[in-house]
């Protein structure tokens, strides 16, 4: 059987790359997409290629279609349309409503749910032509329960989960399987600007006492993308230490 093909988004660091690593554990070939650091996403696929998969690196911007279209025509050159697609590109924005202007609030949109459309309508079609097909989309705890200070992530999370919903209905006859995953506040990027008083104050919300690490959504993505997973569809899994209570 030809080993599988992943497409894992913002794949050159934090969850994305703890995915794409964890799929080429298990003989997953991967494709990592990044914006601005190939360096980094060059690093990602020279560790993933260390498991003896095929991995390489995909600019893109997932703001622009034609950039997303890009990445479709040149796998479809090749023969190679990706069994699976893990979306796990974002940005953040902190601040008040008033002080978000619309476009602040459409680049999130673009980066999180205009992307999940996008790569959604672009390689679902030939996974349900091939019967088999996963795809996961990284949502939040606070695109299910909002957050203040974080209105257009969260919406645009909220979305995700929605449209995760919608998907999985459409391509389940197809035995495609549409997940989202919403981790709580995990050790990445997002959190690195965290002073170490404000890192404790946190973890002391979180019932379990800590921050997640990326390898444990990593873990989850990997199960939800697996041959056993298959009766699981059109649900948004948190993994968040039990946070917000």
């Amino acid at each position: 059987m030809t080993r599988r093909l992943a497409l894992i988004t913002g794949g050159s660091r934090g969850i994305g790359a703890a995915a794409a690593i964890r799929l080429a554990e298990d003989g997953i070939d991967v494709i990592v997409q990044y914006h601005r650091a190939a360096e980094a996403a060059e690093a990602v696929c020279a560790r993933c290629r260390g498991y003896g998969v095929r991995a390489e690196a995909a600019q893109a911007d997932l703001r622009e279609g034609e950039s997303v279209h890009a990445i479709g025509e040149r796998l479809s050159r090749t023969g190679r349309m990706p069994d699976i697609v893990v979306h796990s590109a974002g940005t953040a924005y902190y601040g008040l409503l008033e002080d978000c202007g619309e476009d602040v609030w459409d680049d999130l949109m673009g980066v999180h749910l205009k992307a999940a459309y996008r790569l959604t309508r672009m390689f679902a079609p030939a996974m349900a032509w091939r019967r088999w097909g996963r795809i996961v989309y990284l949502s939040s705890v606070w695109g299910l329960v909002g957050a203040s200070g974080e209105a257009a992530y969260a919406a645009a999370k909220g979305g995700i989960n929605s449209f995760a919903k919608s998907m999985a209905r459409e391509l389940a006859s197809a035995g495609v399987t549409v997940n989202a995953v919403a981790p709580g506040a995990i050790a990445t990027d997002m959190l690195a600007g965290l002073s170490a008083e404000e890192t404790e104050a946190l973890c002391a919300e979180i019932p379990l006492g800590r921050l997640g690490q990326p390898e444990e959504v990593a873990e989850l993505i990997r199960f939800l993308v697996s041959e056993d997973a298959g009766y699981i569809t059109g649900q948004v899994l948190g993994i968040s230490g039990g946070w917000p209570a």
